[in-house]
């Protein structure tokens, strides 16, 4: 499902930003934001005072002290906008289906929205899938552009990590039987459209932290502002309530705390805009921090579907021979491995339709019990299958397994790929080369992960040496070979009580249980209904490689939220070298008017005014990330402190100084 790319600068969106920034001034709401709670208290108290002054001061201070409040609820409303407007880019994908409820043999329409759990519905060519569920019968190619962009068609069958339907696909072919897994109103397109609306999003634990040292840096400052009162009374100094809330508001640290809500939902929506949907912001963070990653082999890693190479032949015979005995073994196949091997048979040793016109075949259909399929023909029957099932197969016939072929079974078991033997009544012809096909690219995709400092573990069934040597050609950290499903939920938890935060990445059921353990569980569009529901994050394009961009996101939130609060804490200084000499350079000799302000009024009133407006500067900055590039820990640090804590110390002087310079001139 792409998602179309919405501008903050839309005119809609603005005008949706700014009414729901005026609503979210209701204190309720402000009270979740105890900065801009406090913010609020101040321009309610200024508000209040004007009935008592009624000077131009006081009201410009009172305007001001609104316009921050407004601003950052303007930020987070921008934010929260951004997300429901591609929420309801979703929406336009729904549409009102007919089913085809399957009641005993025969079958009767009903509308989608009737579908219960539980139901069987059949779809043929042409149909829509009416809601999500799990195929019982048939393999089918399904159309699934309307949910992940991609015009390629897919084959989703029964019985495998393909199982799963999405509601609003499209079956362009055969014919399938599938099984509703979702309650109407509760589908996966549903509970996307409602993840994506970010304005309910709960705070992560970072970000619950922040906020607890934000409200302890307001209830510090608070104690000191209340000193100076105190101080002043002392001194016999009269400060005014209006400079006094003015030196508050400006203290606290207002700039991060009108932007914190908006990073968190931006986060969100970078996401969203690569096509991977969170189920919670915690889910983000947590790959910002993830160290160690956990991928499936086969469709993460490499393609899916292993493909013939090569024909090796045993020292009696020739290679065209196993090829024509393997293509005839394989005309009933319609797996990716039995057209590959037809198709190789082809084009090695021109091998035509014709060659392969046998009288009264009688095809023998793989079983997992036996581990062979093949053909029976009137004078000779051929196998195909897994080396030691063959090898049974030949023993119990009386015959003898080539021992020349040994050493071409282990280059290729040594070289990631899997040999099949071909026999023939009851001698071996040969071997045939599958291989797994590693995804292009991917190489390049580890290594930008171990640049990060995250290690890649590979997890796949096969032997350990079709493991090595897949991990050495993909660049992978290391491997667990013949993993079962409780082999990735230990080496999950063995990984996490070291200390590791986890990711992983899946789509079949039996990567449920290790995705629901992982920190990160990036679960694939196309994969089973399990999985779906154990993962914490869903990719719609199925691009397992994807979790890349979903660390980069990571990354990127912590340090948007960590340059922002170093540049708003180093904000104050100048603010300090404004507000202070204006309430309290005439207790000292010295000059202390540092900054070389107007007045006392300017000054605060200048001072109000860039605390105000520097929110709604940064807000671009907030929604679209501080840029993350792969570098150590010191030098990401040292670059944030030089360009957002020097910077956040020499933009209000400069910013302060400038509207000092306009309110003396030209208010």
């Amino acid at each position: 499902m792409k998602l179309q790319k919405i501008s903050i600068l839309s005119p809609d969106l603005l005008k949706s930003a700014c009414y729901r920034a005026v609503v979210k001034l209701n204190p309720a709401h402000l009270l979740d934001n105890p900065v801009m709670f406090v913010t609020w208290m101040g321009a309610l108290v200024v508000t209040i005072s004007l009935f008592w002054q009624g000077s131009s001061f006081e009201l410009q201070i009172a305007l001001w002290l609104w316009f921050t409040v407004l601003f950052a609820n303007f930020a987070e409303s921008l934010a929260e906008c951004q997300g429901k407007a591609q929420a309801e880019s979703l929406r336009k994908n729904k549409i009102s289906l007919m089913a085809r409820l399957k009641v005993g043999d025969s079958e009767q329409p009903i509308q989608a929205c009737m579908l219960k759990k539980g139901d069987l519905v059949i779809c043929e060519a042409g149909d829509f899938v009416p809601a999500d569920g799990e195929i019982t019968e048939g393999i089918a190619s399904v159309d699934e552009s309307a949910i992940t962009g991609e015009s390629a068609p897919v084959i989703r069958e029964s019985g495998g990590d393909r199982s799963g339907v999405t509601g609003g696909t499209q079956v362009i072919s055969d014919r399938l039987v599938i099984r509703v897994t979702s309650e109407p109103g509760n589908s996966f397109l549903d509970r996307m459209i409602s993840l994506i609306e970010g304005a309910k999003r709960q705070k992560t634990p970072n970000e619950l932290a922040l906020n607890a040292v934000l409200i302890g840096l307001t209830v510090i400052l608070s104690f000191a502002v209340f000193s100076l009162w105190c101080f002043g009374k002392y001194s016999g100094l009269n400060i005014s309530i209006v400079a006094l809330v003015a030196l508050w508001v400006c203290l606290i640290p207002t700039t991060i705390g009108g932007l914190l809500s908006a990073i968190g939902i931006a986060g969100m929506d970078r996401l969203i805009r690569k096509n991977v949907i969170a189920k919670s912001g915690r889910a983000i963070e947590a790959a910002g921090d993830i160290n160690i990653l956990l991928l499936d082999k086969t469709g993460t890693i490499t393609l899916g579907n292993r493909m013939a190479a090569d024909f090796i032949a045993a020292e009696y015979c020739v290679a065209r021979d196993v090829a024509h005995a393997a293509a005839l073994a394989s005309l009933s196949d319609e797996t990716a491995e039995g057209r590959s091997i037809l198709a190789l048979a082809k084009e090695r040793f021109k091998i035509t339709d014709e060659d392969l016109v046998v009288e009264n075949p009688n095809f023998i259909q793989f079983s997992a019990n036996t581990r062979l399929s093949g053909v029976d023909l009137k004078n000779f029957r051929i196998r195909k299958g897994a080396i030691d099932a063959i090898r049974m197969e030949v023993l119990s016939q009386q015959g003898q397994f080539p021992e020349d072929l040994e050493s071409a079974i282990v280059t290729i078991c040594q070289s990631g790929g899997t040999p099949l033997a071909v026999l023939q009544n009851n001698r071996v012809l040969g071997v045939i080369h599958l291989k797994d096909i590693i995804k292009t690219g991917i190489k390049d995709r580890f290594a930008e992960l171990h640049r990060m400092g995250i290690k890649t573990i590979m997890m796949t069934g096969d032997n350990a040496l079709t493991a090595a040597a897949i991990a050495a050609e993909a660049g992978i950290s290391d491997f667990i070979a013949q993993a079962t499903p409780e082999t990735k939920l230990l080496r999950i938890k063995e990984e996490q009580k070291r200390g590791s935060l986890v990711a992983m990445t899946g789509d079949g059921t039996n990567d449920a249980p290790a995705l629901a353990q992982a920190d990160v569980g990036l679960v694939m569009g196309s994969g089973t209904q399990a999985a779906r529901e154990a993962g914490n994050m869903v990719d719609l394009d199925s691009d397992p490689t994807k979790i890349l961009d979903v660390v980069s996101v990571g990354k990127q939130l912590l340090m948007t939220r960590g340059a922002l609060t170093t540049f708003s804490i180093a904000n104050d200084l100048a603010k300090y070298f404004a507000i202070l000499p204006a309430m309290f350079g005439s207790l000292f000799i010295l000059d202390i008017n540092l900054m070389g302000l107007g007045s006392s009024n300017s000054a605060i009133l200048s001072s109000v005014i860039y605390n105000a407006v520097i929110i709604i500067l940064l807000v671009p900055l907030a929604l679209r990330g501080v840029p993350y590039r792969a570098a150590s820990s010191a030098v990401l640090l040292r670059h944030n402190l030089l360009v957002y804590g020097l910077g956040g110390i020499v933009a209000p002087f400069i910013g302060i100084k400038l509207i000092d310079y306009l309110v003396q001139h030209w208010v």
